[in-house]
């Protein structure tokens, strides 16, 4: 990546780049996503809402991957999304998003950040284990009928 231009920005609603990044993101959910998990069709809506963010990362201009989390009350925090295109996976990307928004939510002082997680997705696993995320229990038909997912917590220590 030497020579790169890699630029992490939290997007806010009047942003000038607002329908750009959406949209972006939107194409970028379809085709990770199966239609069923995909949040394209009210990803704005989504934004929209008063305790919810989003963190995107740039490289070179285009759209890399983004993160997007909720703070359904003062204490907690969940991480809704996270994904990056398949030609900058495995380069610490994904990484990077998910410490952008463990600090947004240590800024607001929030307690505990959840998630959940394919356990077939073994990078994605490996990657929330690594920041320490513990399994807090397995949630069956959680995707679809015959995908569950691993309900993931991460607590920070009381200051």
């Amino acid at each position: 990546m030497a020579g790169s231009s890699i630029v992490l920005t939290e997007l806010h609603r009047k942003s000038t780049s607002w329908a750009n990044v959406v949209d972006e993101i939107v194409r970028l959910e379809k085709k990770i996503f199966p239609k069923h998990e995909s949040l394209a069709r009210s990803f704005d809506d989504e934004l929209k809402k008063k305790n919810s963010g989003l963190i995107y990362l740039e490289i070179n201009g285009g759209l890399a991957g983004y993160v997007m989390y909720s703070c359904p009350s003062s204490l907690c925090a969940i991480i809704t999304k996270l994904a990056v295109k398949e030609d900058y996976r495995r380069q610490g990307h994904g990484d990077t998003l998910l410490q952008a928004a463990m600090e947004k939510c240590r800024s607001k002082r929030i307690h505990r950040i959840s998630l959940h997680v394919d356990p077939l997705r073994t990078s994605a696993m490996h990657l929330y284990k690594k920041h320490g995320f513990q399994i807090d229990t397995l949630v069956k038909a959680y995707y679809s009928s015959d995908r569950d997912a691993y309900r993931m917590y991460l607590d920070f220590d009381k200051e």
